[in-house]
């Protein structure tokens, strides 16, 4: 039940990004926050928690052979956003130029919300399995991505809105992706991978390390680097590694 209950929550961060595009003007530094927090909270949950926990459930006799399973697949799970994200524009890009008509936007909410979808799936049957298996770890990742998602939320909101002007389809939509992780976690709740849920969990705790890793370098990272707002993001990173150690201990 705390699977379900986390996958829909990650979805609420959607639309919460959605809220701030709706009735805001300048988010920039509410973004920035937010990744640097994503970051801390990704980074060290990854390095302090799940990598031990993955080792351990995958523990051979062979102590070299473990590693290698779970870096073998940590890069499938790294890979597969990796291919994911290849659909999904950077939350910086500029998506409303001049350039741009009505019926591009719309179309490049379309290709990302389908991307996104899919994305989000994946990541909603890790987090449903990996908050089964250790609900602390899988809490911190849910929350971790959850503050992944408000970007996104902008980018669907901004292309759909700014694009066709009509609120209620666009909130239609975006109710439609947020679903999007509470379906992931439906299905890996269905009975048929009960016979082989363990399994499951060990190879999705892999799966996940490498996800979280592809989130917090190759996405957050570069954006924490170049930030403008310095002071912002240091206190977001250093916030979210303390409020990460602090949930560990507890």
């Amino acid at each position: 039940m705390e699977g379900l209950v986390a996958t829909l929550v990650l979805g609420i961060f959607i639309i919460i990004g959605s809220g701030i595009v709706l009735i805001s003007k300048n988010t920039e530094k509410f973004i920035t926050f937010s990744i640097a927090l994503a970051f801390g909270v990704m980074l060290t949950l990854v390095i302090i928690d799940l990598v031990p926990e993955a080792i351990e459930a995958f523990e051979f006799e062979n102590k070299l052979y473990t590693y290698l399973v779970v870096i073998f697949l940590s890069l499938i799970g790294f890979i597969i956003l990796k291919i994911l994200d290849c659909f999904i524009p950077d939350h910086d890009d500029d998506l409303t130029t001049d350039e741009d008509d009505d019926k591009n936007l719309v179309h490049i909410g379309f290709v990302s919300s389908i991307a996104l979808v899919i994305h989000n799936i994946v990541e909603g049957m890790a987090i449903y399995l990996l908050i089964n298996s250790d609900f602390k770890a899988g809490l911190m990742a849910c929350f971790g991505v959850g503050l992944h998602n408000i970007p996104l939320g902008m980018i669907i909101t901004s292309a759909f809105y700014k694009g066709n002007g009509n609120l209620k389809k666009t909130m239609l939509i975006i109710s439609f992706i947020s679903l999007s992780t509470f379906i992931g976690g439906i299905v890996m709740s269905t009975s048929i991978f009960n016979g082989i849920l363990e399994i499951i969990e060990g190879v999705s705790l892999a799966f996940t390390i490498g996800m979280l890793l592809y989130i917090a370098i190759m996405e957050l990272l570069p954006k924490v680097i170049h930030s403008k707002y310095k002071n912002i993001t240091g206190f977001g990173v250093s916030l979210g590694v303390l409020l990460l150690l602090v949930t560990l201990i507890i």
